[in-house]
């Protein structure tokens, strides 16, 4: 046995799928810029293939596991799961980057950024999917991806749409956020925002943006009402 076949062999049991055509998996760690002849022989075609794939495992994951949850939830947690960024740290975990095939040119820049890591993830739940069918690809994604779908590692919502929400479902006026102060030169001005919602105490927060600064301030609404809590326990 070569010790190409031993390394992907070691890959393949991080990933846990054993390949019946290693041609697959190996076209899945190829970046165009390590070929001269077809993109076939390359990662792109896997991976366009990998991302519907994902998308239809984690989709069917979500719909299984959160009953309640309406679909503007399921969509933002399935968009939270899919992304590049995510897909990267599941590359990482499986180690992926020590096997990346990569031209020159490319591997003298960060060969382990993002985008990379990210479209390696999608080639090879698409190398699996063609390799052994759809019900081997979602045991690998449910492995890799499902401790991320139970505790998200990002807010699923920004804290203005959090905000708006949770008073739009009480009945309450839409937040109002009103520009309270301003200091600083020109170039680098600070914006003081406050946060109004009727019946309570406005909540204010400082940004370099206005934009920052009321996201700071919702923010900060939400953590002093103790909003997720409630939300968690279904209190009106």
């Amino acid at each position: 046995m070569t010790r190409q076949a031993l390394d992907v062999g070691a890959l393949e049991a991080r990933i846990g799928h054993r390949f019946a055509d290693r041609g697959l998996i190996n076209a899945a760690l190829t970046h165009m810029s390590a070929v001269n002849g077809s993109r076939r022989e390359t990662y792109q075609r896997l991976e366009f293939l990998g991302d519907r794939v994902l998308g239809l495992v984690i989709s069917e994951m979500l719909y299984e596991s959160f009953p309640s949850a309406e679909e503007g939830e399921l969509s933002r947690r399935l968009a939270d799961l899919v992304r590049k960024e995510t897909c990267a740290e599941v590359a990482l975990e499986w180690g992926t980057q020590a096997f990346i095939r990569l031209g020159e040119s490319e591997r003298q820049e960060d060969f382990t950024k993002t985008a990379i890591l990210g479209d390696i993830c999608e080639s090879i739940i698409g190398a699996i999917f063609l390799d052994a069918g759809y019900a081997a690809a979602k045991g690998v994604v449910r492995e890799a991806f499902e401790a991320r779908m139970r505790s998200p590692r990002r807010p699923l919502r920004d804290p203005k749409t959090a905000l708006q929400e949770w008073a739009q479902a009480r009945g309450l006026p839409t937040p109002l956020y009103r520009e309270i102060g301003r200091s600083g030169p020109d170039h680098a001005p600070e914006f003081t925002i406050a946060v109004e919602i009727q019946g309570f105490t406005p909540a204010v927060a400082r940004g370099s943006a206005k934009r920052l600064a009321e996201q700071s301030a919702a923010a900060d609404f939400i953590s002093r009402e103790g909003i997720e809590q409630i939300s968690r326990k279904g209190v009106a």
